[in-house]
């Protein structure tokens, strides 16, 4: 018997997100037309849902120029709402595209300890092998022997290729030999997994500044995507991680992990409007196909509660 399809798992990984929606607005429109007051209460509800001031006050501003030919009511203002968010979603979602020539595509993969990031990588590889691409993984998070460890396994599991050093190793010589290797063997992507400790940022910034500068000498265009991993659970809190990382790593696009039933899938929208970057892709949930590219139009309704 076949699992739930991809929409059934959004659904269930957004439910609390549009629950919260749902009932933040029901019972607001009594009248033909939105008033200020009742404006105020959508703002409210969709800054309580996690969406962020400034979607919502976007959201905010179009709802009041609405006309709602067919009538005002929950449903109205919800399939309002979806549209809105869908406009805003729809300019970041953009899948990673295999482009890079010559090969290996080096896509660099950052994110704090317990975002989901190493899970992440075996499930972005596992992506690329299902679109017919060849992926290596290194293990560039030489600070943890247990990051060593997951990342040794799950390239074993979907059957890819593993660069590898010792625990506290440099891991601009990891990246180095993972790039070499690639080259050699014509591998299409290379993902590097790189340290997740934020509490030294000039640490972390001097390792990636290193690793940048091995990757350029062995390929200029290099690293071709820095994908930033986010627990959609942290909420508020992963918004300033895009700020951190964006500024330490110089991120291109993220990936958004465990929306998987937390009530937080509407920071996916707020990220959206307040830094604009690429949203890859999105995760709801531990299996190894749980991650698919990002469709903004189908999300936008799922998060609003019509699809």
């Amino acid at each position: 018997m076949s699992g739930p399809s991809w929409t059934e798992r959004l659904f269930g990984g957004f439910r609390k997100t549009s629950e919260k929606l749902t009932e933040n607005l029901s019972g607001i429109v009594t009248k033909a037309k939105l008033d200020d007051a009742q404006l105020d209460e959508i703002e409210d509800a969709l800054i309580l849902s996690d969406l962020g001031p400034r979607a919502a006050a976007r959201i905010r501003e179009s709802l009041a120029e609405e006309r709602f030919e067919r009538g005002l009511d929950d449903t109205a203002i919800r399939e309002a709402v979806a549209a809105e968010v869908a406009a805003i979603l729809r300019p970041v979602a953009k899948p990673l595209q295999i482009v890079a020539f010559p090969r290996p595509q080096v896509i660099l993969v950052i994110g704090v300890n317990g975002s989901g990031k190493t899970t992440t990588i075996a499930k972005l590889a596992h992506l690329f092998q299902e679109q017919d691409y060849s992926v290596m993984l290194a293990a560039g998070d030489t600070f943890r022997a247990a990051a060593i460890g997951q990342l040794s396994v799950w390239a074993e599991r979907i059957g890819v290729p593993v660069i590898k050093g010792p625990e506290g190793g440099d891991p601009a010589s990891i990246v180095f030999d993972a790039v070499k290797a690639a080259t050699d063997k014509g591998i299409d992507v290379l993902i590097v997994d790189t340290a997740g400790r934020l509490q030294n940022k000039r640490e972390l910034m001097d390792e990636l500044a290193k690793i940048r500068r091995v990757l350029g000498r062995l390929n200029p265009e290099a690293p071709h995507d820095v994908v930033l991993v986010l627990d959609a659970t942290n909420g508020q809190n992963a918004l300033q991680q895009i700020e951190t990382f964006r500024d330490v790593a110089g991120v291109t696009g993220l990936v958004m992990t465990k929306l998987d039933g937390t009530a937080r899938g509407g920071v996916l929208v707020a990220a959206a409007e307040q830094y604009g970057l690429p949203i890859h892709a999105i995760g709801v949930g531990e299996k190894i196909d749980d991650l698919r590219p990002f469709d903004a139009e189908l999300v936008a309704r799922v998060i609003a509660g019509v699809a």
